[in-house]
């Protein structure tokens, strides 16, 4: 390869336009680091290396945005860039692979004049939650460190535990025996280098024996259970100890102190609708309920994280990397932004909430489950 490259042999080997060169230089995405005499962009070996991952994330999908704090991210060097995109791509493949198998297979069933059931057809084509949503974890969901200092906490003395709905993981203590357990490969394929070892299973059953680890635990990852009462049980089966982090679904105060859900997505409460309540959670571990409240500036971007922070919820990678949001529909979800964002321009919101201003915490529900 040249040591030095033109703004057009570039966008030639690239396979882009040169116009799309030159805003990721404007937007400061990819700026080359040299140009000539006459001002025209001039791309070092280092360039190529920082556009060949701008390039791969926005053909998975991820925004200008969200691939700027992927790939500026100071944790993360191109080796690790470059893991993370093997595993989005070989899951891409194995989904696409799958896909194309259920539809050979319901090609040849209606050629034999058999018509399959709507509950086969979703258990084939219908993508889990958060392999729709996981690719934009990175960007915004992290670990808070006054909320990991309760979990920590209530782990006790604990050596060996288990993180079952583990994500990326985030919340994971870096002082213990960790093993992770994670049912989405989008999730996995995210995971640090030198995280904990991380098993594909779902929470209600869990592949190890009784009593196998002094605690398990999970971390804002029960909602999405399909059944949360039997992943309890599970937890409380394979563990000594439990400890879950969560939000109380059956109380209908802090959604009402909640300003996003009272004045802008009342349809949170469907979403709510038939799920076990705080009590049937505690008495499915056999422990207690411990409140948890949210510091203002959170850092895990979690769906309440930016109570006092409501700029937040206009953008767009925010609420991809919230469950909440593909749950409500495109619809709903439109519908609540532009009324926030004519609110804030209009000085309502800052009106409506001017006592959140006072508070450095909230309690919006979330809460500790130990038992």
């Amino acid at each position: 390869m040249e040591e030095h490259l033109t703004v057009g042999r570039v966008a030639e080997l690239a396979g882009v336009t040169v116009r799309t060169l030159h805003h990721y230089d404007e937007i400061g995405l990819m700026r080359p680091s040299m140009r000539t005499a006459a001002g025209y962009r001039v791309y070092s070996a280092g360039d190529v290396e920082r556009l060949q991952e701008v390039l791969a994330y926005r053909r998975l999908g991820f925004g200008l945005g969200e691939i700027a704090e992927l790939i500026d991210d100071p944790a993360a060097d191109a080796v690790a860039h470059l893991r993370l995109l093997r595993g989005l791509l070989v899951e891409q493949r194995d989904r696409a692979a799958v896909m194309v198998t259920a539809i050979d297979r319901e090609l040849e069933a209606r050629a034999m004049g058999i018509r399959t059931t709507p509950a086969e057809q979703l258990r084939v084509f219908g993508a889990q939650l958060y392999d729709a949503i996981g690719s934009a974890y990175p960007a915004t969901r992290r670990t808070e460190p006054r909320i990991a200092a309760r979990i920590w906490e209530a782990l006790g003395d604990a050596r060996t535990v288990l993180n079952v709905g583990a994500g990326t993981g985030s919340y994971e203590p870096h002082d213990r025996d960790v093993t992770a357990v994670e049912p989405s490969a989008v999730m996995r394929a995210q995971r640090p280098v030198g995280a904990a070892p991380c098993v594909a299973a779902g929470a209600d059953n869990l592949p190890f024996g009784d009593q196998s680890f002094d605690v398990a635990m999970a971390v804002s990852t029960v909602h999405h259970w399909p059944d949360p009462v039997a992943g309890l049980r599970e937890m409380r089966r394979v563990a000594r100890r439990v400890v879950v982090f969560t939000y109380d679904a059956d109380d209908t105060g802090w959604r009402q102190r909640f300003w996003l859900t009272r004045d802008y997505l009342p349809e949170f409460a469907d979403l709510l609708a038939g799920r076990p309540s705080l009590a049937d959670l505690t008495r499915a571990i056999g422990g207690r309920a411990e409140p948890v409240l949210i510091p203002w500036d959170c850092e895990d971007g979690f769906f309440e994280a930016h109570w006092r922070r409501p700029e937040a919820y206009l953008e767009e990678h925010v609420r991809r990397a919230v469950s909440v949001w593909t749950r409500v529909g495109p619809q709903a979800e439109q519908r609540a932004v532009s009324a926030l964002r004519e609110d804030l321009a209009s000085g309502r919101w800052a009106e409506r909430n001017r006592d959140l201003v006072a508070l450095d915490a909230a309690e919006l529900g979330l809460r500790l489950l130990v038992a």
